[in-house]
């Protein structure tokens, strides 16, 4: 499966935005999904994740009630809303995907297989 993020800009903190991440080479039906984060000099973080069926999502504390993940199964894209944006969250988003039927999420870079390119968020004071 090929992954493309997208959504990402120039935002001033306060603010809204809205990541996607279109699938594409098959359908993500049976994948879960996940979203990454990686400020320069530091390493990738996890945001968020959800599961193959849509019923259980995951997120790391720093974003847990300021963002919501979601995914479309029929337009086989995954979205990241971020509200309340702060120049802390300014990074490279990124998308990943690993085929995975279970409610078990991972929350770490390494327990995901197909990952998009990123999308560069940066969050003015």
């Amino acid at each position: 499966v090929q992954l493309q993020a997208s959504g990402g800009g120039l935002v001033q903190a306060g603010d809204f935005l809205r990541l996607s991440c279109a699938a594409s080479g098959r359908t993500f039906r049976g994948y879960v999904m996940g979203w990454f984060r990686q400020a320069p000099g530091k390493e990738r973080e996890f945001l968020a994740a959800i599961s193959w069926s849509g019923d259980t999502t995951v997120y790391a504390e720093p974003v847990k009630g300021r963002f919501t993940i979601s995914s479309d199964n029929a337009k086989n894209t995954m979205y990241l809303e971020m509200n309340s944006l702060q120049v802390e969250d300014t990074a490279v988003y990124y998308c990943a995907a690993k085929f995975w039927r279970t409610e078990v999420l991972g929350t770490t870079p390494s327990f995901y297989d197909y990952w998009g390119q990123g999308t560069l968020v940066t969050v003015s004071s």
